[in-house]
């Protein structure tokens, strides 16, 4: 997976707005009033939030992959420094092997040092550009290890046990959290039978009674009002499956984007 930087979320966010405010200005313009109207305004949501949700999963997938293979880098250091090697000597030796995405960041950085940087302003700079959780913990504490000098490869050590525990914890966090993630869709699923049963079996017989008819809702009223409902469930139950799952709203966007499409589907089909 590739590294995705701010101004690409940024843009991501701007180029989905600018298309989803587009769609809207032309369903106001030709289907304002209509059931139409309500379809290009999902539409429009789903446009708006797929890029933003494409580029936040390929971050995730990014920053994961980098946090996974930070125990197999500090491993790979306290065995370089045993030899002999200083820090910086050992960074340029593990640059050498293949962490994943971590590989580049370790060449930048080495080359980096190799133009003249310290390593403390070389580990700092890295740490700005990774920017995930554990490594923003790490980092200051080999900056501090290697200012104290001694066997700085002791440090390494408990830091990559702190590392793997961490990993090991968020892992059965989320497996401990995807049965309420799926509690979450079933329960989406449950609502659109619920919503297609009382429609077919109710509101369409009843507006053929002429008294009860004029009281209740038409069927186009209902289904627009169905379609309404479902919408705004859709949405929100996403990022509530998304903070649950991930601990972050931004990874229930493609929680949302899903049963969006799901939603208008079946309404669209069985209504």
């Amino acid at each position: 997976m590739p590294k995705v930087g701010k101004w690409e979320k940024k843009a991501a966010w701007i180029v989905s707005i600018i298309v989803g405010m587009t769609i809207l200005v032309v369903a106001n313009v030709w289907f304002f009033g209509t059931p139409m109207f309500d379809e290009y305004v999902v539409a429009a949501l789903m446009v708006a939030i797929f890029p933003p949700t494409l580029v936040n999963f390929v971050d995730y997938r990014w920053r994961r992959s980098v946090d996974e293979h930070l125990p197999d880098l500090f491993r790979t250091i306290v065995q370089a420094q045993q030899t002999g090697m200083t820090l910086p000597q050992a960074l340029e030796e593990a640059s050498k092997r293949d962490y994943g995405p971590l590989t580049k960041e370790l060449k930048k950085m080495v080359s980096q040092m190799a133009w003249g940087m310290s390593f403390e302003e070389a580990l700092d700079s890295f740490s700005k550009r990774v920017d995930t959780m554990l490594v923003k913990r790490t980092v200051p504490l080999i900056i501090e290890a290697s200012r104290a000098g001694g066997r700085v490869e002791k440090v390494f050590e408990p830091i990559g046990r702190f590392v793997q525990s961490t990993l090991l914890m968020e892992k059965e966090r989320k497996t401990h959290t995807r049965p309420y993630v799926a509690i979450i869709y079933v329960a989406f699923f449950v609502f659109l039978f619920t919503i297609v049963l009382l429609f077919r079996s109710f509101f369409t017989q009843i507006s053929e009674d002429v008294l009860l008819g004029e009281v209740l809702l038409s069927p186009d009223a209902a289904k627009r009002l169905f379609f309404h409902m479902s919408a705004i469930q859709a949405f929100f139950s996403g990022l509530v499956a998304g903070k649950m799952g991930e601990g972050t709203l931004y990874g229930g966007l493609k929680h949302s984007l899903i049963l969006l499409l799901i939603g208008f589907l079946a309404l669209k089909l069985f209504l």
